[in-house]
């Protein structure tokens, strides 16, 4: 597989990140302009946000947690030359599921659906990283 097209789903799901970092700052930003949240309730990182800035800054905290593990997949499977096309396809598949949960976790925020999407997102990881580690440790 090319290096693109390996690269291609990391800077999709990168973009995520940073469309929820802005989307993160905007919320915030208009919490603090409209008087909702006053400076000195946040100053010491004190989780006075309301509710739609928690909601965005929450669902961009998580994109530090179960992405890390994608992002290390590839860092390790692209020099080492096992990035093929299971590879590229599974990660296609993560980056929906990150982003289906990133779009639940920022309108309906409903817990059943949410929860139901990350799990998919883990298993796709789950069996990336065994394909991974089974490829590596067989030398296949």
């Amino acid at each position: 597989m090319s290096v693109q097209m390996v690269l291609l789903p990391v800077f999709v799901q990168i973009g995520l990140t940073f469309a929820l970092l802005i989307g993160m700052a905007l919320a915030r930003r208009q919490a603090l302009v409209s008087g909702e949240t006053k400076i000195r309730d946040i100053a010491l990182r004190e989780p006075n946000w309301p509710t739609r800035a928690t909601q965005i800054a929450n669902c961009f905290s998580n994109q530090f947690e179960l992405p890390v593990l994608f992002y290390v997949l590839i860092a390790l499977a692209l020099p080492l030359r096992h990035a093929d096309l299971f590879i590229v396809l599974m990660s296609w598949v993560f980056v929906v599921t990150r982003f289906a949960h990133a779009g639940i976790f920022v309108t309906s925020n409903d817990l059943g659906q949410r929860s139901s999407v990350w799990l998919a997102s883990v298993l796709v990881l789950l069996a990336m990283w065994i394909y991974f580690a089974v490829k590596i440790l067989l030398l296949i």
